[in-house]
């Protein structure tokens, strides 16, 4: 049985914390909520080159926010909801034997309610009376996952660069699949790549980028090769919390629909919200002072994973015939004159930049996707759309609100009436 022992934090202290111990790499599996499916499956690799057994959930439907309303206050935030019910949904599902399992999440560990999703798990499991199951996590603070689950920095290293190659395999991905005449060309060309990245991942730690950036040019002229239709299409921008925003689950598959529906997703990559979280540790200290040492750390690790984002950009454009993504410094700007950088709670300015971003690249018709019970993105995102549309009259901002109550035929609604106000425009 799993050693149990209070919670570290004194908030926490009724709930019993079962450590994922050393000799569960051996035992256990890993359970891993879905958001993003191209990254995922990357950063799914990464943890298994290191020993560690897992699998991602994939499991959709009204039962996983059913679950969620059974385990956690209803109060708590969609994406807390819907990640904890995807767990438990899975524990009850009698697939899994409960003593040879563990739950990890991600989190950033910032300002929100989401910095509560593992008190949230282990109190659920508890209710549940799974206590003994570990609950670890990935995080970009430091909140502890348990003595037998390390976050190394080779790790760390690997997954950035999964999260700038999955970045590269969705821009792409999304740029095709709209526009296919044979269907399945597009899957079929990401799936390649996904294993031909696994095998590259399967290597030595500093070999990775390299061997990855090696593999750019081919993805591009692969993508580039799938026979597209030239019908021009309505591009649809897509922002949000970053859960509901890439989550097929949380936003009751946005991108799929607006495929059904003419139109191609533009979705901003992960890595931007990756360098977000690290530019703040440097505006941190420009802004309310602290340490002068971390803030150095901060802009060495983002020099660096702006560099290796530069080396899809340049990649894409160099063949020519897809929109490449901007670069964060262009991203960082385009929040002047809207939202202070100080704005950091949950997407924090990021969220309006990357509605501006997108006005500024043609795509003016935008979903802004609103979790229940995150008001730092309500603020900076349905907040703000009113004085992005006074400096940019033609853009088309709907926001759409994502809840267990929502009708998902309501939300559908809405966006087909910002679709109809776009094609009326493209029509003149």
């Amino acid at each position: 049985m799993p050693n149990l022992k209070p919670a570290a934090n004194p908030a926490a202290s009724r709930i019993p914390v079962a450590e994922f111990t050393p000799e569960m790499k051996e035992t256990h599996t890993i359970l891993i909520p879905m958001m993003l499916p191209i990254h995922f499956e990357l950063i799914e690799k990464v943890l298994q080159n290191e020993g560690y057994k897992t699998e991602l959930l994939r499991t959709e439907g009204s039962r996983i926010a059913e679950e969620g309303l059974k385990s956690v206050h209803n109060d708590t935030c969609y994406p807390a909801l819907l990640v904890i019910g995807q767990m438990m949904d899975a524990l009850h599902s009698g697939r899994y034997d409960p003593h040879k399992i563990a739950f990890l999440i991600t989190q950033t560990g910032g300002g929100c309610r989401a910095s509560n999703y593992i008190y949230l798990l282990r109190k659920a499991l508890v209710k549940s009376g799974y206590g003994y199951i570990p609950v670890v996590g990935i995080n970009l603070s430091a909140l502890r996952g348990g003595t037998g689950f390390r976050v190394t920095v080779p790790m760390l290293y690997d997954i950035a660069h999964c999260v700038v190659a999955g970045d590269m395999l969705m821009c792409l991905h999304n740029q095709c699949l709209p526009y296919e005449l044979r269907q399945g060309d597009t899957q079929r060309v990401t799936d390649k790549w996904i294993g031909e990245m696994k095998k590259v991942l399967d290597g030595k730690h500093y070999q990775c980028a390299g061997k990855l950036k090696a593999l750019y040019p081919a993805i591009v002229r692969d993508y580039g090769m799938i026979k597209r239709s030239k019908e021009k299409k309505i591009r649809v921008g897509i922002v949000g919390e970053i859960y509901v925003k890439y989550s097929p689950l949380g936003n009751n598959n946005l991108e799929k629909f607006l495929i059904s529906e003419g139109a191609e997703p533009v979705v901003p990559g992960l890595m931007a919200f990756l360098l977000y979280c690290v530019y703040n540790g440097i505006e941190d200290q420009q802004l309310y002072g602290g340490s002068v040492k971390n803030s150095l750390g901060s802009e060495i690790l983002y020099r660096y994973l702006v560099g290796k984002q530069k080396q899809v950009i340049r990649a894409i454009q160099k063949e020519g015939s897809f929109a490449a993504p901007s670069p964060f410094s262009e991203t960082l700007k385009l929040a002047d004159g809207y939202i202070s950088r100080g704005v950091k709670m949950g997407e924090g300015w990021l969220l309006t930049a990357e509605m501006v971003e997108l006005i500024h690249e043609g795509v003016e018709n935008i979903v802004c996707t609103q979790p229940f019970g995150c008001l730092p993105n309500h603020i900076v995102g349905k907040g703000m759309i009113r004085a992005i549309k006074e400096k940019n009259p033609d853009a088309n901002i709907v926001a759409v609100d994502y809840d267990p109550g929502a009708s998902e035929v309501n939300q559908q609604n809405r966006i087909k009436l910002m679709l109809d106000t776009a094609a009326a425009k493209m029509r003149g």
